[in-house]
């Protein structure tokens, strides 16, 4: 197991490809690994670097005391890059991950080359809503709302196949900590004015069938951010990437040629 030390945290990355290929950086949403990039990476062409991690508290990283801080979570991804000796990244985050990338594109321009914004909003939520899961959670315990997570994650034919037992695995074997930790910096972060200044070429995907960041909200995000590109994958929730990876990474790869960032 790869770890990079950030601040006393240790976090869990896997970088695959070439050490001189176009770098690709990819974070997670809450409640999921690196593995949520699994199908999108075997989809993508060879020579480049992909750099996957686990954001703290979650997957195979360390999982500090709640709550966490969104500028916590942008440092770590930050102090990742910087000892991968990452530049001119084009970074992919959905859901709090495009919060991340959000955070970190208006911190250290110097790192990112391009944006991919997922599933993702300038603000998720209201402080009130996710300040009652976390006392929902701390009352009944993470997997007492699996069944609710997993219907804003995905459309009704994938929740209802073989293929959701991994996912929510991964959801009932979540950290509680990392789990509420993270739906505090989520809780505590409006970027609507640092979103809008954004000036990098940026691709933003929505799913139509999303029940976290529904397609409105995600379309607002890109038209905050000038020459923005906005792709709506049809029949498909909160984790895309997961229920049509060929789609998606048709749209990255599109994305990475138009900006000239392929091997």
């Amino acid at each position: 197991m790869d770890v990079i030390n950030v601040n006393d945290i240790g976090l869990h990355v896997q970088v695959e490809g070439p050490d001189f290929g176009p770098p690709v950086m990819f974070a997670n949403s809450l409640g999921t690994d690196l593995r949520l990039w699994d199908g999108v990476v075997a989809r993508l062409p060879p020579g480049l670097r992909i750099i996957r991690y686990d954001k703290r508290g979650h997957g195979l990283s360390d999982c500090p005391a709640p709550p966490y801080s969104m500028g916590a979570l942008i440092t770590e991804a930050e102090g990742v890059m910087d000892a991968l000796a990452v530049r001119d990244a084009v970074f992919v985050g959905l859901s709090i991950g495009g919060l991340i990338v959000q955070g970190l594109a208006a911190k250290r321009l110097d790192l990112l080359r391009a944006v991919v914004l997922s599933n993702t909003a300038a603000k998720i939520g209201t402080r009130a809503m996710w300040e009652e899961r976390i006392a929902a959670i701390r009352a009944d315990g993470l997997p007492a709302m699996t069944d609710a997570i997993l219907e804003r994650w995905f459309a009704p034919a994938f929740r209802s196949s073989a293929a959701v037992a991994p996912w929510r695995r991964m959801v009932e074997t979540c950290p509680e900590d990392g789990y509420v930790g993270c739906c505090a910096a989520i809780a505590g972060t409006d970027f609507y004015n640092i979103s809008g200044d954004l000036r990098l070429p940026t691709l933003v995907i929505a799913g139509d069938r999303d029940g976290a960041t529904p397609p409105d909200l995600v379309r607002e995000l890109a038209d905050l951010i000038p020459g923005a590109r906005f792709e709506l994958m049809r029949g498909t929730g909160h984790l895309p990437c997961v229920e049509d990876p060929g789609t998606y990474a048709g749209h990255l790869v599109d994305f990475l040629g138009s900006i000239g960032h392929l091997p």
